[in-house]
């Protein structure tokens, strides 16, 4: 089995930078810790969290520790069931670790915040009785208490940075898969908040319209450069999404691998760098050894 390491997926013919994870300790001191200290968001350490089922206490997660800098796009890959999901959901406050602890901006994470917004898969997150820009504008309302009017104009702003601006008085129903993800991503958006949480948010789209929204979320990060924290058990998707990946495995779920992504995009996915990255993933979560 793969041993639990952090390291660079550097191209065929350059040789891996790897670096040791502990997970009792923490991630080990890397280059792009020493060079992002003073940017550090998000820490968790040592988090362990335990369902309650028929009397019994079933672990999910074991022993998970990592550091998320400032504009990091993060991703959380791994298979279904390893709790990479529940891992988002115990950042987002919605999840009591049984053990260890989350901290934001150096506070600890005790409860959902409107500093975290969440985008699920499900086209259904929408309020149906709302307009598209009502969708939007409803926590600025209700969580930052803007007026009407400056909730309307910030809305009306993220909607035109997701292309939408023309379906602003369309109701849910009129819209695709893929426009009400956008409207979903938007209505997170326009909150600024500190950390956007995905949960598979392209997982329930057509293999073409996903390939758009993972360009479409590349380039609103290049505006907003908001901190992305993604979940996918695709690995091509963690590679063209995210700058870092964590790699979950197992029941309860571990650690596998942190790795540095690299600077893929959509149009890299048939270069010979992204087979052999993905290869490397493939072989981190399911080889028998490790290659070099």
């Amino acid at each position: 089995m793969a041993t639990s390491s952090a390291q660079t997926l550097a191209r065929p013919d350059v040789a891996p930078a790897v670096r040791t994870h502990t997970p009792s300790s923490g991630p080990a001191a890397s280059p792009k810790d020493e060079a992002f200290a003073g940017s550090r968001v998000l820490e968790v350490r040592g988090l362990g969290i335990e369902f309650r089922h028929r009397g019994r206490h079933v672990p999910v997660l074991n022993d998970i520790s990592f550091d998320v800098y400032n504009a990091d796009r993060f991703v959380l890959l791994g298979p279904s069931g390893c709790g990479k999901s529940t891992l988002l959901k115990a950042i987002g406050g919605f999840v009591e670790p049984a053990h260890g602890e989350i901290s934001l901006d150096a506070q600890p994470v005790n409860g959902p915040g409107i500093d975290r917004m969440f985008v699920f898969q499900e086209f259904d997150q929408l309020a149906p009785w709302k307009t598209v820009l009502q969708n939007v504008m409803f926590p600025l309302r209700l969580a930052r208490g803007m007026s009407r009017r400056d909730a309307r104009e910030r809305a009306r702003e993220t909607l035109e940075k997701v292309g939408l601006a023309r379906f602003a008085d369309a109701y849910p129903h009129t819209l695709s898969g893929g426009m009400k993800q956008r409207v979903a991503i938007a209505r997170a958006l326009a909150v600024r908040p500190r950390v956007l949480l995905m949960d598979e948010p392209f997982a329930a789209l057509d293999a073409l319209t996903r390939l758009r929204m993972q360009e479409e979320l590349l380039r609103l990060w290049d505006d907003t450069h908001v901190m992305l924290l993604f979940v996918t058990h695709s690995i091509e998707e963690a590679l063209i999404v995210g700058s870092r990946i964590v790699l979950l495995d197992g029941q309860p779920g571990r650690m596998r691998a942190e790795l540095d992504a690299g600077d893929f995009e959509p149009g890299d996915v048939a270069s010979p760098e992204f087979r052999h990255a993905t290869a490397r993933i493939h072989d981190l979560l399911f080889g028998e050894h490790e290659t070099t």
